[in-house]
């Protein structure tokens, strides 16, 4: 099998096979973070192509300095959070006071459910997050390490063995005994008046 070296290597001579290897390693986990952005099938499509474009274009100056596949990820966000601009700049405003026309040529008031969540529950939200936010810092920077990396982004057992440069067996034990933390002490606040 290739290394990924190779294909990139390969890839800069021109070669569109090693090219189309790398898009096949990496095109499911671009489309699980532009998914992730564009809330969407049809515009995860999209910004997983443009993504891998631009990556074709800019492959000069991938540099080696992090994985390719950081990099390749840190081109995907850009282009999502660009299009997600660029979409934001584009939005037509519509008056609230304006009535609306219906096909029978009547006119009727618009009526604007809040759909929004009350005070309340943004509170519980916030005090919730704020909880789980006091148990990760304190725990043992191992295991905050790899429930960041795997349970907020998502990032494979064999991503986070690479990133914190350790075994896959190590990183399924941090992250059973880091869940298990946050299990027991979301089990104590249940217990709480």
């Amino acid at each position: 099998m290739v290394s990924e070296a190779q294909l990139i290597k390969k890839s800069l001579q021109g070669d569109m096979r090693s090219f189309e290897e790398l898009v096949e390693q990496y095109q499911n986990k671009v489309y699980a973070l532009s998914y992730r952005y564009m809330g969407n099938e049809e515009d995860a499509y999209d910004m997983t192509q443009e993504a891998f474009i631009k990556a074709y274009r800019s492959l000069r100056s991938f540099k080696g300095d992090s994985g390719f596949g950081t990099w390749l990820y840190r081109i995907v966000t850009n282009v999502c959070l660009d299009e997600i601009r660029r979409r934001k700049r584009r939005i037509v405003p519509l008056s609230l006071d304006e009535p609306l026309s219906t096909s029978d040529g009547d006119e009727v008031e618009k009526e604007i459910v809040d759909t929004s969540p009350t005070a309340d529950i943004l509170y519980e939200q916030k005090e919730f997050a704020q909880y789980i936010q006091n148990i990760l810092d304190q725990m043992k920077s191992d295991h905050k390490t790899v429930i960041i990396l795997r349970d907020m982004m998502e990032l494979s057992y064999e991503e986070i063995a690479q990133v914190l440069n350790c075994s896959m067996g190590t990183v399924k034990s941090r992250l059973s005994r880091a869940r298990s933390i946050l299990r027991k002490k979301l089990g104590e606040r249940e217990l709480l008046p």
